[in-house]
């Protein structure tokens, strides 16, 4: 008798130990940050990393470094179709294009190539090159959390400012005076 009130308490506590090392090992998952954010290797997070992609209308792959060598400032913008804010910024990419010393870069996220050159003609082109990131690997990369993003970089890469969600007047703004000097 003796011994199976020993046996007993012996399950009961290992039964308790297993419950208490369940709800600490979830309740460590629970509180700890699952906030993804890339990481760049080899290169400072100051400066927007090379990649290569394919061109929507040519299919020719481009490779970033050689695009924003030809102009003393890039605005490279990620935008989609289905991306409400990106109707709503379309306007003012296609003012910023028109300045000198600026070309505007768009990397197509996630989005089929029949629907990205249908919101090209509705909307307007503003993109001196139209690049497409089918899978969404390239924009993640960059940094990115979602669309619209944009970033303005110099001839060297070096990201100037990071816009995330779509640039409203006040960035507008601010972008050409980092461009006039």
């Amino acid at each position: 008798m003796r011994f199976l009130v020993k046996k007993k308490i012996t399950l009961s506590f290992l039964i308790l130990v297993f419950f208490v090392f369940c709800f600490l090992v979830f309740n460590k998952a629970l509180i700890k940050d699952k906030t993804y954010s890339p990481e760049f290797k080899n290169e400072k997070k100051s400066y927007l990393p090379d990649f290569s992609l394919p061109e929507l209308y040519l299919s020719d792959e481009i490779q970033l470094s050689e695009v924003v060598k030809n102009k003393e400032f890039s605005l490279v913008n990620i935008w989609a179709s289905w991306c409400l804010p990106c109707r709503e910024e379309n306007d003012l990419l296609r003012s910023l294009s028109s300045l000198s010393y600026l070309q505007v870069i768009g990397i197509n996220y996630k989005d089929r190539k029949k629907n990205s050159i249908q919101f090209l003609n509705d909307y307007g082109n503003p993109f001196k090159y139209n690049l497409v990131d089918k899978d969404g690997t390239v924009s993640i990369n960059l940094g990115a959390y979602g669309v619209p993003e944009t970033f303005l970089v110099n001839k060297n890469r070096k990201i100037l400012i990071k816009i995330i969600g779509p640039i409203n007047n006040n960035h507008v703004k601010q972008i050409k005076e980092i461009i006039n000097g």
